[in-house]
């Protein structure tokens, strides 16, 4: 029976009642209608409060294991859950550990030998003058290092102006080559520009530094000018590793938030066998990509699942980082959904699984041919669960669990491309100091700042790469620049 005819039944019923009891049942079932109409407006708020409550609840239990969250966002000390029984040791060094010491250089090295012999027995008080003491051939040794004063070296060149007798015509004396026309030589412009983009300073603690421990008269805005003259001198090797890269085999690429006065930024690193370039763009799309790798780059991108590198795939291979999607699998099996949980389990024990071939075949356990051969099971079993979760109908697996499978030659390349890292940590650690750095400058101010930034995070990266001595590289590129001379190039073999 429908809800109309019931409503009809009960107007009948209450027509056939006295006057005072009709107006009495139809205010009752008014009250009856507002009451349902509040019920049902609770019960659709509660649904949405606890599908609100559950998302906070997977957000508040978000951590950089289970999400991609940088291991910044997660405090020093926190720890994740363990089993294990703590430690009843003290921190520090334990009993009888082995003695770690500064071994004492030969005497001839030193700058100056104090001899030290006592006046008298420190038991009777008898005198040491003459012979009255054995001779010691085994004295005890301490030696005590201590920096120098450090006092800047000035050099004045005074240009005389001479007047020609014949002529009367005045000519002045030119600068030697290669001294700068500023007044910060090579050493002094690269060590300004090491303590600004290797050991991330600001501009006053430079400024400090100068001043205070070398002598330099120094304020914050001369400091200001220094990294533009790094720029210039140092723009023609980082262009030259920047045209490097449509021609590599592999790279690793990653990028950052940053920003550059007001507006945001993206921080960019790709990162090859032997070098690393750097360079902050106003977007994170994949016309950075293109024109940072070429739009026909044929080599192999390890990367995250950013939708941005999806047009390297038409041209080249791509490799998607396993280390995030363990993280995602580790997300899995920490939500609340029972499905989601077994699905998360059996993805991260092949996961463990491929981490383990891997490295028995990088330390050389197993060789690249065993290593391939016990990759096909572990490779068989994810795409089949991958596949088992698409169909699952659960919202949480499928878009998922659809995008892996789709693009699950991404997954393997490192399998099928000897050479290929199956996760992106060499750019995760390029993008370490880049992101220290912008958490405490909090970005740059300008495009010009942008150029000393991505500039000097590829100069110092890259040395660390080839072990080479930075300050040595820089003060060079310097003094090059200033003598108009053919700067050094960072290319790899040149």
């Amino acid at each position: 029976m429908s809800r109309r005819s019931e409503i009809k039944i009960t107007e009948e019923v209450i027509a056939r009642q006295p006057a005072e009891a009709q107006a009495i049942i139809r205010a009752l079932l008014a009250q009856v209608a507002v009451l349902s109409a509040q019920n049902a407006a609770l019960v659709k708020q509660v649904a949405t409060l606890t599908k609100r409550v559950a998302e906070l609840e997977d957000r508040l239990g978000k951590s950089p294991q289970n999400s991609s969250l940088p291991p910044s966002t997660q405090h020093p000390h926190a720890k994740p859950p363990s089993n294990k029984p703590k430690s009843k040791r003290k921190r520090g060094g334990q009993p009888g550990h082995p003695k770690h010491e500064r071994a004492l250089i030969p005497a001839e090295q030193c700058d100056e030998i104090v001899v030290l012999k006592p006046d008298a027995c420190r038991r009777c008080g008898k005198s040491f003058r003459g012979d009255n003491h054995r001779a010691d051939l085994d004295p005890l040794r301490q030696q005590v290092w201590e920096l120098p004063e450090i006092k800047p070296t000035v050099v004045e060149y005074q240009r005389h102006r001479l007047t020609c007798c014949g002529c009367g015509e005045s000519t002045c004396a030119d600068l030697p080559a290669g001294v700068p026309t500023c007044t910060a030589g090579p050493r002094l412009v690269a060590l300004t520009a090491m303590l600004m983009g290797c050991f991330r300073q600001s501009k006053r603690r430079v400024a400090m530094f100068l001043e205070q421990i070398l002598g330099q008269p120094c304020s914050p805005g001369w400091v200001v000018k220094l990294p533009n003259q790094t720029t210039a001198a140092l723009r023609p090797a980082y262009e030259q590793l920047a045209a490097q890269l449509p021609a590599q085999d592999q790279l690793s690429v990653d990028e950052t938030p940053s920003k550059e006065g007001p507006t945001k930024a993206w921080l960019w690193t790709c990162v090859a066998h032997a070098f690393t370039v750097f360079a902050l763009h106003a977007t994170r799309g994949a016309c950075v990509v293109a024109e940072l790798l070429g739009e026909r780059f044929g080599g192999v991108v390890t990367c995250d699942r950013a939708k941005a590198y999806f047009s390297i795939g038409e041209t080249g291979r791509l490799q998607w980082c396993w280390a995030h999607l363990r993280r995602d699998f580790q997300a899995l099996i920490d939500s609340r959904d029972g499905q989601v949980k077994h699905l998360g389990h059996a993805l991260m024990r092949r996961t463990k699984a491929l981490f383990r071939n891997w490295s028995r075949c990088r330390d050389g356990t197993i060789t690249r041919a065993e290593f391939v051969e016990a990759m096909q099971p572990v490779r068989r079993a994810v795409d089949a669960l991958l596949l088992r979760g698409a169909f699952t109908g659960n919202a949480r697996l499928v878009g998922m669990c659809e995008s892996l499978y789709d693009h699950r030659d991404w997954l393997w390349t490192f399998v099928d491309v000897e050479g290929v890292e199956p996760t992106n940590n060499a750019s995760e650690r390029a993008l370490r100091h880049a992101v220290i750095w912008r958490k405490l400058s909090f970005g740059t101010q300008s495009a010009a700042g942008s150029r000393f930034v991505e500039t000097m995070l590829t100069v110092v990266e890259t040395c660390r790469q080839q072990r080479r001595n930075l300050f040595a590289f820089l003060t060079e590129t310097i003094r090059t620049a200033h003598a108009h001379n053919q700067p050094p190039t960072l290319l790899p073999g040149a």
